[in-house]
């Protein structure tokens, strides 16, 4: 029963040390998303961090700063649901379903 103990250890092990490989990838990884018909471009990597935002200039006047706001909130949220896709598909490939959906483990 020990050696299936010390096995499972491993694995485990084994396990988290590709975790932490793919958290490493996931930060080189790049999502994007649009909102405004591709006026705005918001940029985010696997780690759930906002890399880059582009705005068309056509978008840029004063009077309509509230649209705007909204748009890059809009394109904001899309690449961080995004990234949480990316991330959460790549982390799948490493637990091969050993973790049950929901289950809230920092980094994930």
């Amino acid at each position: 029963m020990k050696g299936g103990m010390q096995g499972m250890m491993q694995q485990v092990q084994k396990m988290q040390q590709e975790m932490q490989e793919v958290q490493e990838q996931l930060g080189r990884m790049e999502v994007s998303a649009e909102a405004g018909g591709g006026m705005i471009k918001a940029t985010a990597n696997g780690n759930k961090e906002i890399v880059s935002i582009e705005i068309d200039s056509q978008v840029i006047v004063a009077d309509d700063k509230e649209i705007l706001e909204d748009l890059v909130v809009a394109a904001v949220n899309k690449a961080l649901q995004s990234a949480a896709k990316l991330a959460e598909e790549e982390m799948k490939k490493v637990t091969k379903g050993m973790i049950p959906p929901g289950l809230n483990i920092p980094g994930l």
